[in-house]
């Protein structure tokens, strides 16, 4: 089993990377296509039976038993120059851990699936898990196909461009498919390293969103405008920016503006608009909307003295996710190395989305040595990811038999 593992990933390993080391594997683009091509060929050489939607979420099906399925799985897609281990790790290790089983010689009495969603990241079209809220219905075709990327592609456009299907994907996977969903990752963070576990388990998934801050001004000359004659939209912006920071800080939670788009990006011009894409995440939905609020309102203080214009759009929020507690129990306790961990997550998963529409869900995490995610020293040690590989297998034989 370590050989097929270490196959499987030195076989992904070069796709979509880039000299930084990281990975550009956006949806719909070439590197994200190898690997869902690469996807479809480990389905057929396991005699898999695929089952695929039209914005192109797949699952494969070993139909061993009846009734609704236990999948698991994740996603194959990156941010922009991400790391090599958030979503890949959870497809190889699931089809790793279906091997496992087999070779064991486990006769599960439910179907076991293993998925790929596409668009977890939310790296090209702007709305993360936008795969399985469409496969859940928790978003409607409607609502998704005019999205744009950032060089204006509509997401519509985009899929007929390859030969998809553009034309109102429709939800297919609830309850009657799915008895549960386990979604293995590797750890965004240094918990698991702190309480020196190499496996733990999800508890929650902490409230999050994405919000666009838009800051309009009066376009000048940087050399001839007097400084006190400007109404200067950066300079609202990296108030914003600083005021986010410290408000985060002192409530201990997240907010980071990680995106920004200057117009008319001119080195010698005072800017005309400043947009700027806030990420905020925390430990309760109160908590959220109290932080988001109070940044807005010294965004809003700040423009009045500048001068400029402010708009704030939530593109996307998702509320707390609470996995079932007894699935996350179940999953957790009695092994042989002791219980695993039970924690939460700050980073939002496809698992979330599932849970959120009624399927029941749980995920595990994998040991990261540094901690460090979406940037390319993500990293998990080769023990570690086999542990994974053999802790899945543990839970799927739990679920299925």
């Amino acid at each position: 089993m370590p050989d097929q593992f270490a196959d499987m990933w030195r076989a992904i390993e070069p796709l979509g990377r880039a000299s930084s080391g990281g990975y550009f594997r956006q949806p719909f683009a070439s590197a994200e296509r190898e690997l869902d091509a690469w996807f479809v060929e480990q389905a057929e050489a396991r005699g898999l039976r695929l089952e695929s939607d039209p914005f192109g979420n797949r699952i494969a099906w070993w139909d061993s038993g009846s009734g609704p399925g236990v999948v698991t799985g994740s996603h194959l897609d990156s941010v922009l120059d991400g790391g090599a281990y958030d979503g890949p790790l959870g497809v190889v290790s699931a089809l790793g851990a279906l091997d496992m089983l087999r070779d064991r010689g486990v006769r599960p009495t439910r179907p076991i699936g293993v998925s790929v969603f596409v668009e977890e990241e939310g790296s090209r079209f702007g709305l993360a898990c936008l795969g399985s809220r469409l496969a859940t219905g928790a978003t409607t075709w409607q609502e998704a196909r005019g999205l744009r990327d950032r060089d204006g592609v509509r997401l519509d456009e985009a899929m007929a461009a390859l030969g998809l299907d553009d034309e109102n994907p429709q939800p297919w996977l609830g309850s009657e498919q799915l008895a549960c969903f386990v979604e293995l990752h590797v750890e965004q963070g240094r918990a698991l390293v702190d309480r020196g576990h190499a496996i733990g388990v999800a508890s929650r998934i902490w409230p999050h969103g994405r919000y666009r801050f838009q800051i309009s001004g009066e376009p000048n000359h940087a050399g001839t405008t007097r400084m006190e004659d400007r109404r200067d939209p950066m300079l609202t912006y990296a108030m914003t920016a600083l005021a986010a920071n410290k408000q985060a800080r002192v409530a201990g939670q997240r907010a980071t503006f990680g995106r920004v788009d200057t117009q008319p990006n001119s080195t010698n011009s005072v800017p005309s608009v400043v947009t700027a894409w806030m990420d905020a995440r925390c430990e309760s939905d109160e908590a959220l909307a109290t932080l988001v609020e109070t940044i807005t309102r010294q965004a809003e203080e700040r423009a009045e003295r500048d001068g400029t214009r402010l708009a704030v759009t939530a593109e996307s929020v998702s509320g707390a996710v609470d996995f079932d507690p007894e699935l996350a129990r179940r999953i957790a306790v009695d092994h042989e190395a002791g219980d695993w961990p039970i924690l939460p997550t700050q980073a939002g998963h496809d698992a979330g989305i599932l849970s959120a529409q009624g399927i029941p869900s749980a995920m595990l995490f994998v040991r990261n040595p540094t901690g460090v995610s979406h940037s390319p020293g993500e990293h998990a040690e080769m023990a570690d990811c086999l542990a994974g590989v053999d802790a899945l297998a543990e839970t799927l034989e739990r679920l299925a038999t």
